[in-house]
């Protein structure tokens, strides 16, 4: 009954409410991005898939440059994450703009993260039931263990939500979620600059 009656009023309501207020600060952190990235631009979006695997582009904060090596290829990701860029991601800013995504209906404030294109081949036909909900902001695998977990742990959790997805669970992962956020905990697997690719095994 809530997932498919009120989910969608309350999440879209409460991304209205948020934005109406923190919109200053968006702003702020969009100009500082902005020269911090080298001209390289505040933002970035990217196709991911969403319910129903429906391709949508989701918008964040670019927390990396553009520069390359001398043959034009993109530097590794550890070497254009800008001290500012770590900062925005360290405390999930980086994650604001996808409010705007929320407005939109392309996704929830709570849900399996929404991942590449790419990887939608590599999913089992388990795995690929995360897709039957809107994907999220924050979600069930980024309380229990966010990019420490192994690709099959969060894929497990994001079902797991599919099947248990309640009011009173959002709530819970919500405020777990600020509270990691203050923290800063799981936000990279140990040893990477973000996490490791998903290649149907790991």
């Amino acid at each position: 009954m809530y997932s498919c009656f009120f989910k969608r009023g309350i999440d879209f309501t409460l991304a209205f409410c948020v934005l109406s207020i923190i919109w200053p600060i968006l702003l702020l952190i969009t100009l500082w991005l902005h020269f911090a990235n080298k001209g390289a631009g505040a933002f970035f979006t990217q196709e991911r898939p969403g319910k129903h695997s429906e391709i949508f582009k989701v918008i964040k904060f670019k927390t990396m440059t553009d520069e390359c090596d001398e043959n034009g290829n993109l530097l590794p990701d550890e070497k254009r994450l800008t001290k500012i860029g770590k900062f925005v991601r360290s405390t999930s800013i980086d994650e604001l703009p996808q409010l705007i995504n929320v407005l939109k209906g392309d996704m929830a404030l709570i849900g399996p993260r929404p991942l590449r294109t790419y990887y939608l081949p590599l999913y089992s036909r388990e795995q690929m039931r995360r897709h039957e909900v809107r994907p999220g902001i924050t979600g069930w695998a980024q309380i229990n263990g966010r990019n420490n977990l192994s690709w099959t742990k969060k894929f497990e959790l994001d079902v797991w939500y599919v099947d248990h997805c309640t009011f009173s669970l959002d709530m819970k992962i919500a405020f777990a979620t600020i509270r990691k956020v203050f923290i800063r905990e799981g936000i990279s697997k140990e040893g990477e600059a973000t996490t490791v690719p998903f290649n149907g095994h790991n």
